[in-house]
């Protein structure tokens, strides 16, 4: 019988793989399949070709190991069997360290193909390693490089995926935000050209974080709505400049300041004590000299504060507006190209030893500061016939200075309470013999018009003062050591904001209340500029408000409260 033997020994049966019959029609071998039956032998050739060449066949044929010699017809196929070649055997496999690293390329098997039966045992190649992925593999976002449109309108950088609200129905809607920013801001963009871009896109921002796919469109409606409601601002700290979120946030925060009623009790820890006081520069005893003995130095021989140069002191009718050529704004280190200055007006002193300042006018103590040994205090008596004392427990001053013939006097106090009300302010007239030389409008914002309807002079308006401010009063102020030298005012319970925020240089330097007012209150103040000047109410209550401000959002000073005012007579 004529078979085909598998590689396993096996005997493959081939008498009933169909092939068909016109394709060995003209040969006339014949040989036995496994059923004993006659069958041609080309025939029986294909169908073990078929089977050799069957993909899904589990038991796969080899050609060298195909035996057909059953066949008896002398016209019987010839098939040459070649003996297999002995494999090469293969080399160990290198021995790699490990390393934490991962492998840049694939390593090369030992052995190409598969393993012959003839091959070692030991000689079948390992399967390659799979390489590791280092980390997550990302499509690309492609990202506008442009951030605003040719109109101005920011251009909105989020990945469409990412967003619940399509981008171009987004984009619309930041554009119709944008136009109605720069409709409100139209004062002033020139001074703040990226302002409406800025808010409008904050805008948005908001609305689409608080908005779902459905409402999104009517929020911003709403939100233009309300920008067509709002006054248009003159600066950039007005009530209207901002998003909705930052107007709530003011509003909110105003809310919280106007609330806080600050107490004594409450600013104990801000209090400076008296080596403090001294560090900064307050007058904490009067001058032993005699007070008010030469109250001007009109004809003497002075140094300009301005200019540094040595000047005649005179009337400001006598004097030349133009002599003096200065700058009116803090020095610089550097001089510019010889510039002289860029103003021009009369020559002016300013004195600030508490000698020669009590001198031109005598320093007192607030009421109640130092009471004789022999007689009992004002505010004894007072508790005594049991008057209520009318002095205010806090108060925030501040005041507004002229050059004059008796240097730097106080031309204007104003004091507000714990609420920011305004309790007193008075315009003071200079003492006889006293004449003013600058107004220094700038600054004071007091002209000669104004200063004209005056009619208390300082000795009158400090004990109007005296009514409000007792031993016990804590007096609040910027760079209050100033307010207090030009009142002659010896007060020891003072809260001043250039200490609760320091210049980043430390002392002398200080920071302005304008800026602190813009940094941590969102208020823009003193922008009277040369011809309107400042405000002493609007300086006090700024003031006022930086120290509620202090008291809500930052722990106490670790200071000591002041020490007990002096006792001993002089």
């Amino acid at each position: 019988m004529t078979d085909i033997v598998l590689w396993n020994g096996e005997h493959a049966d081939v008498g009933h793989i169909g092939v068909g019959a016109e394709r060995a029609a003209h040969i006339g071998s014949y040989v036995k399949d496994g059923y004993g039956n006659m069958v041609r032998a080309d025939i029986k050739l294909l169908a073990a070709q078929a089977l050799l060449s069957c993909p899904t066949n589990p038991q796969r044929l080899r050609p060298e190991v195909l035996n057909l010699s059953d066949a008896k017809d002398p016209l019987a196929l010839n098939i040459p069997v070649h003996a297999p070649k002995e494999a090469p055997v293969a080399p160990a496999p290198l021995q790699h360290k490990a390393t934490a690293s991962v492998p840049a390329k694939r390593p090369i098997s030992s052995a190409a193909g598969p393993s012959t039966p003839g091959s070692a045992p030991g000689s079948v190649s390992e399967p390659p390693r799979k390489l590791q992925r280092t980390g997550p593999s990302k499509r690309p976002v492609a990202v506008p490089t442009a951030t605003h449109t040719s109109t101005g309108c920011p251009l909105i950088r989020v990945p469409p995926a990412q967003s619940k609200v399509a981008i171009p129905v987004r984009q619309i809607m930041l554009q119709q935000l944008f136009q109605h920013y720069a409709v409100l801001y139209e004062n002033i963009l020139a001074q703040n050209p990226t302002l409406a871009s800025e808010h409008a896109l904050r805008q948005e921002e908001e609305v689409y974080s608080k908005s779902s796919k459905f409402t999104y469109r009517n929020a911003i409606i709403t939100s233009i709505a309300t920008l067509k409601n709002r006054r248009k601002p003159d600066n950039a700290s007005h009530a209207s400049v901002g998003t909705e979120g930052d107007l709530a946030r003011r509003a909110e925060e105003r809310k919280k300041l106007n609330a806080l009623r600050l107490t004594a009790e409450q600013l104990k820890p801000y209090v400076m004590s008296l080596d403090q006081l001294r560090q900064w520069g307050y007058i904490v005893e009067i001058p032993p000299s005699e007070g008010g003995s030469r109250p001007s130095e009109e004809g003497s021989v002075k140094t300009c504060e301005r200019c540094s140069t040595a000047f005649k002191v005179k009337r400001r009718e006598d004097a030349s507006m133009d002599e003096c050529i200065y700058h009116w704004g803090k020095a610089f280190s550097t001089k510019v190209n010889d510039s002289e200055g860029c103003e021009r007006g009369p020559h002016v002193f300013y004195e600030s030893s508490p000698e020669d300042l009590h001198v031109r006018h005598p320093f007192s103590y607030t009421r109640g500061s130092r009471p004789p040994d022999d007689a009992p205090s004002e505010e004894t008596s007072q508790e005594a016939d049991g008057e209520a004392d009318s002095a205010l427990d806090v108060v925030a001053l501040d005041c507004e200075m002229v050059y004059t013939t008796g240097g730097m006097r106080v031309a204007r106090v104003s004091v507000v309470d714990a609420t920011g009300k305004e309790v007193f302010d008075e315009l003071v007239k200079m003492d006889d013999g006293v004449d003013v030389i600058d107004y220094n409008t700038r600054f004071s914002g007091i002209t000669a018009e104004a200063h004209s309807a005056a009619l208390l002079p300082l000795t009158v308006v400090r004990r109007s003062l005296d009514a409000l401010i007792s031993s016990k009063t804590v007096i609040i102020g910027h760079a209050l050591e100033n307010d207090l030298r030009t009142l002659r005012m010896v007060h020891h319970r003072c809260v001043d904001t250039v200490v609760l925020f320091p210049h980043p240089a430390g002392p002398p330097y200080r920071r302005a209340l304008r800026a602190l007012a813009k940094e941590h209150l969102g208020q823009t103040i003193q922008q009277g500029g040369g011809t309107v000047g400042h405000s002493s109410v609007e300086d006090s209550v700024a003031t006022l408000d930086l120290v509620r401000w202090h008291v809500l959002n930052r722990p106490p000073p670790a200071k000591p409260a002041a020490s007990a005012p002096p006792t001993n007579k002089l």
